[in-house]
């Protein structure tokens, strides 16, 4: 799951980087709307955190926007502004939740989740693709009565397929599900993942499209 966060102070913004990193997401970070706007043309993101108080344009700003052109992109407000009507004017603005500072990182990670979960289409935390079962809630994988051990990049592939299951995920989407800006990666490890991934989950499970991407299937194919 890839995030991305509007956050202007440098403390802040790399600390909610290397947080939700170490809670399993693939988390980039811009200090302003201009940066924000470029990344979200280019890149797949599946949640964005948005400060208000943005230097230049706000956060409020960069939101309306957004919801004229149709994007309709999961948004979390993150702000030290906790006015009644502050809240009012972020969520009618089309925020999808509202988290006042100071807030607590596990509070954050469970509002992600929720939000990703809803966007998918999912109300509770367990995901299922027949047999295959992943609980969001305590980043748990199971198959059948057997629980999976997943590498964290693992999980974030089979996150994103088990969210689509039965359908086509392209490519450059679960490469941005797991990669982030700084991270190096090298031509072939999405592949290399995937390979890995087939090993634990039975071969017939994940197909591969070819010159499209990847999909997880219920049933696998004999």
């Amino acid at each position: 799951m890839r995030i991305l966060i509007v956050e202007d102070d440098p403390l802040l913004g790399s600390g909610l980087k290397t947080g939700l990193g170490q809670d399993g997401y693939v988390a980039d970070w811009v200090r302003s709307a201009e940066p924000a706007e470029h990344a979200l043309r280019i890149e797949h993101f599946d949640v964005m955190v948005l400060d208000l108080g943005l230097p230049g344009r706000d956060g409020l700003s960069l939101l309306r926007d957004l919801r004229r052109r149709g994007i309709d992109l999961p948004v979390l407000i993150l702000t030290a502004r906790d006015a009644i009507a502050d809240k009012v004017a972020g969520l009618d603005a089309g925020a999808d939740d509202y988290l006042v500072k100071p807030f607590d990182l596990d509070e954050l990670s469970a509002r992600i989740r929720a939000l990703t979960r809803r966007g998918g289409g999912h109300a509770a935390p367990l995901l299922q693709a027949g047999e295959l079962a992943l609980d969001t809630s305590r980043r748990a994988v199971t198959l059948g009565d057997q629980p999976l051990s997943l590498s964290p990049k693992e999980y974030a592939l089979l996150e994103t397929l088990i969210t689509c299951a039965d359908r086509v995920v392209p490519r450059a989407r679960l490469q941005a599900a797991t990669y982030g800006w700084q991270d190096g990666t090298e031509s072939n490890a999405l592949e290399v993942h995937i390979h890995n991934l087939r090993g634990k989950l039975g071969k017939g499970r994940i197909l591969t499209v070819r010159g499209v991407g990847y999909q997880l299937v219920a049933e696998p194919l004999p």
